[in-house]
């Protein structure tokens, strides 16, 4: 059975930072891609970023480029999202997605359909 595991989540001021694990239990990653989404209040998920697990190939969101950062560690099967210079539009619950085998259409990676696996989801609020 695949788990996704978010944490890390929680109330940062505007500025501040904070970093999102996803640990990924009951499946290898080698041929896969990890992502991270978020969901504002009343509004749909959308894309934030993505490594393609084989290749540490990233792809990001243009919202948070040079804010936030993927990462991964093999030996722990686990994906971080490090957040910095947060703003209050980037309150959301986040999670985590698997896609195994990876889609080759790169394209379609911003799309939570094109992903297998969802964790949770874990509470980012940044206040003003």
């Amino acid at each position: 059975q695949v788990q996704l595991v978010e944490s890390g989540g929680g109330l940062v001021q505007t500025g501040g930072s904070l970093r999102l694990s996803c640990e990924v239990s009951g499946r290898a990653l080698r041929q896969s891609r990890m992502a991270w989404f978020r969901q504002p209040p009343g509004k749909e998920r959308e894309f934030v970023t993505a490594v393609t697990w084989s290749s540490s190939t990233t792809h990001y969101a243009d919202a948070v480029k040079g804010r936030l950062t993927i990462s991964k560690d093999n030996t722990k099967n686990a994906v971080y999202l490090g957040m910095k210079s947060l703003k209050p539009g980037d309150t959301a619950d986040y999670y985590c997605a698997l896609d195994t085998p990876p889609i080759r259409v790169l394209s379609a990676l911003r799309f939570p359909s094109s992903y297998d696996y969802w964790g949770q989801g874990t509470q980012v609020t940044v206040s003003a």
